[in-house]
């Protein structure tokens, strides 16, 4: 018998109970009484079809709660890929990228999608749901899952797979499905009738998922063609490269092929850079503002810009946001109490405003300098001439309030941000904002002296200022960047895993976001640091880079 302890109270269970037998049947609760989708067992985030191997402290995750709503949302990419099996076995469902309140999703065949497709598609999904199917979870010899993934053309599961060397592979199934998930699942499929299913592009769509802060509603659509044409420009990119699941670059990484393709990285990068600035010099540019969400690169990107620029015959002045912030007994405080440093109003902008106005009157500026502790001047005035671009960067940089009274067609904006192109495989993304989270925790690490828990803990501070401030702002862009260099988290996983190991079970949420990023980096091949250029925008998290002031 083992002991568990809920809610501060012990109770003896057999071992290996599943942990679903803890908790009252939740498989007709509705979602207006936030159920039950999974449990911390010792702080590790488990599903509830997970057993009990040893005495532990075990806490219900609740559908509402930030581990609750990955769980939901991950299930009901889940009951689609199941969906697709029993109507079109022979075809081949592939993962995009996030798409506002959705996941795109595309097959890769020259099948036509249409409505009828969506429809078909969807009424399953209900039929699925209204089964009330068993989400169980199995452990298969190592060698019995890849013949099963080879059985259906899933060469991406299987080419993930050939990289691991784990004796069994953990499968979660349905009826006779099963697929790979690194997160948990729902029990049960009665608990997935909350999405919507449409069309979007030729042959793809997008399956939408609820908001947990409004009633767990489906919200109205807002499309972002800007975002989305970013995404489909570097699908063809990653066809260019030959890499679009993480079994294919862990195959170059073994095969010795890994150099060309950083190579090929940077180069594709490079030309995009150069190709923004070609666009900003055909217009009557003035200012380049430049925004993005937390470690989105910003910083290297402006610096590349601006020899980009010089190369075109402008002067280009690099200006950063980040010397504008108030100091910290001013900054507004989040809902926790805190400095709240993703606010707009973090920013002395009457200051910023009063300098660029100067700027634009042919004024000299001396520019303020901020260090995070103190504002200081160089008595370096700075005063544009014919030829000059001001280059301007920070979080808030496309925020229209920002610069009110200055001529629109002046300004060229710019939306960055780290957008993940490779999947794990056919069903499972790899997260932008994971590959984000990695960034800034190393680069903490390395250049703020932040422990891996203090990046972690400010983490949610973060997501719901960038949400909140950042996000909306991206469609005032004239074009977006997408930062991220898909061979990147070869790199940062020998610098971060060292990092997550430090964080314990009394951590709390810290602890289940750091076993879930392990388990992810679990897959990847390591690659050496050496091999990054010193101009890359990588070596902004890693260090060495040559734009290092």
């Amino acid at each position: 018998m083992l002991t568990i302890t809920i809610n501060g109270k012990k109770e003896l269970v057999e071992e290996h109970s599943k942990v679903k037998s803890l908790f009252s049947d939740q498989q007709r609760v509705s979602y207006d009484d936030n159920p039950i989708v999974g449990a911390l067992v010792n702080g590790d985030l488990v599903s509830l079809e997970d057993s009990l191997d040893g005495d532990a402290a075990v806490e219900p995750v609740l559908l509402f709660s930030p581990s609750g709503t990955r769980i939901y949302r991950h299930s009901i990419c889940f009951l689609l890929c199941y969906a697709v099996h029993k109507l079109y076995p022979q075809r081949h469902l592939v993962i995009g990228h996030s798409l506002g309140d959705g996941y795109y999703f595309t097959f890769d065949d020259d099948y036509i999608t249409t409505n009828a497709t969506i429809d078909e598609l969807a009424q399953k999904m209900k039929q699925i749901v209204n089964q009330a199917l068993p989400i169980g979870k199995v452990k298969v010899p190592y060698q019995k899952a890849v013949e099963y993934f080879s059985s259906y053309s899933r060469s991406a599961s299987s080419l993930l797979l050939a990289y691991s060397n784990r004796p069994s592979i953990e499968l979660f199934t349905v009826d006779d499905f099963m697929d790979l998930a690194y997160e948990p699942l729902v029990p049960s499929t009665f608990m997935l009738s909350n999405w919507d299913l449409m069309l979007y592009e030729i042959n793809g769509m997008l399956l939408r998922y609820p908001q947990t802060g409004k009633g767990f509603k489906i919200g109205p659509f807002h499309d972002n063609p800007l975002l989305f044409s970013v995404f489909k420009e570097y699908r063809q990119w990653s066809a260019i490269l030959g890499v679009q699941s993480l079994g294919q670059l862990n195959e170059i990484c073994a095969n010795g092929g890994i150099r060309q393709y950083i190579r090929l990285s940077e180069s594709l990068q490079a030309r995009k850079i150069g190709q923004i600035a070609d666009a900003i010099a055909d217009r009557p540019t003035r200012a380049v503002f430049i925004a993005g969400p937390s470690s989105s690169g910003k910083t290297t990107f402006a610096k590349k810009l601006c020899i980009q620029l010089k190369m075109l015959g402008f002067a280009a002045k690099r200006i950063s946001l980040d010397d504008y912030y108030l100091p910290k007994d001013q900054v507004p405080r989040d809902e926790d109490g805190k400095p709240d440093l993703e606010a707009f109003e973090a920013l002395d902008i009457p200051l910023f405003q009063d300098n660029l106005a100067a700027l634009y009157d042919g004024e000299a500026v001396d520019l303020p300098k901020y260090d995070f502790k103190n504002r200081y001047y160089e008595n370096k005035p700075y005063q544009l001439n014919d030829s000059s671009i001001l280059v301007i960067e920070g979080i808030h940089a496309l925020n229209e309030k920002l610069v009110p009274l200055i001529e629109k067609d002046t300004i060229f904006k710019i939306y960055i941000s780290a957008l993940t192109q490779i999947n794990l495989d056919d069903h499972n993304r790899i997260s932008t904002t994971d590959n984000r989270l990695i960034r800034r925790l190393v680069r903490d690490y390395l250049t703020r002296g932040a422990s891996a828990l203090d990046t972690l803990n400010m983490w949610p501070s973060v997501q719901r200022g960038e949400k909140k401030h950042i996000f909306p702002n991206q469609n005032n862009a004239d074009v977006i960047l997408n930062s991220a260099l898909d061979y990147e988290l070869c790199v940062l996983e020998s610098f971060a895993e060292p990092l997550l190991k430090t964080i314990k079970p009394q951590d709390g949420e810290s602890y289940v976001l750091s076993r879930r990023l392990l388990s992810f980096l679990d897959n990847i091949h390591p690659v050496s640091s050496d091999l990054v250029p010193s101009d890359s925008l990588l070596r902004e998290f890693i260090g060495g880079s040559e734009f290092e002031e």
